[in-house]
């Protein structure tokens, strides 16, 4: 069980979501138990092509997290400690897989830390049951016609079947 969180702790999990795993939702769930207040921080993400857009990332998000009443998405760009800032919160939350996240999520905190000394980063490791899916390689299983069933929620393996589709 893990102990109550402090009253009033607003925290944002951030990423490109395309699409929201079984594995980020793992992140955001626990991390609703936690803490009052959890924001999935949807990036714009000009920089890399995604499969959703940034509307349809937003309302994935919402949907797969519809039974979580403490938790909400909302787009941003820029630097994620101004965003952070922006919304109240106090807290970046920050799912971690494997060493190689590890290393690079480290890198990340400490940065945002140099940015924002104000706010922390919490590390929630991911459950054993989904630390081997990606949001790359649902992709790429999806658009190679595997079935990504138990990779994804309902409503993202519906707006991925859907999109596939539309692409053949």
């Amino acid at each position: 069980m893990n102990p109550p969180a402090k009253e009033g702790v607003t925290v944002v999990y951030s990423g490109t979501f395309d699409p929201l795993t079984l594995g980020h939702e793992d992140a955001i769930r626990r991390a609703a138990q936690m803490f009052d207040l959890v924001i999935i921080a949807v990036a714009r993400a000009h920089h890399k092509n995604t499969m959703f857009t940034l509307d349809e990332r937003l309302a994935l998000a919402q949907a797969a997290m519809a039974d979580c009443p403490n938790v909400k998405a909302l787009p941003f760009e820029g630097l994620i400690v101004e965003f952070v800032r922006a919304q109240h919160a106090q807290v970046i939350v920050r799912g971690l897989r494997s060493v190689t996240d590890y290393d690079y999520e480290t890198q990340m905190a400490g940065m945002n830390r140099h940015l924002a000394p104000e706010l922390d980063t919490v590390f929630l490791h991911t459950s054993a049951g989904v630390q081997h899916i990606s949001s790359t390689l649902v992709r790429e299983i999806s658009k190679l016609g595997g079935d990504v069933s138990g990779l994804v929620s309902t409503p993202v393996l519906n707006a991925l079947q859907a999109k596939v589709a539309t692409q053949h």
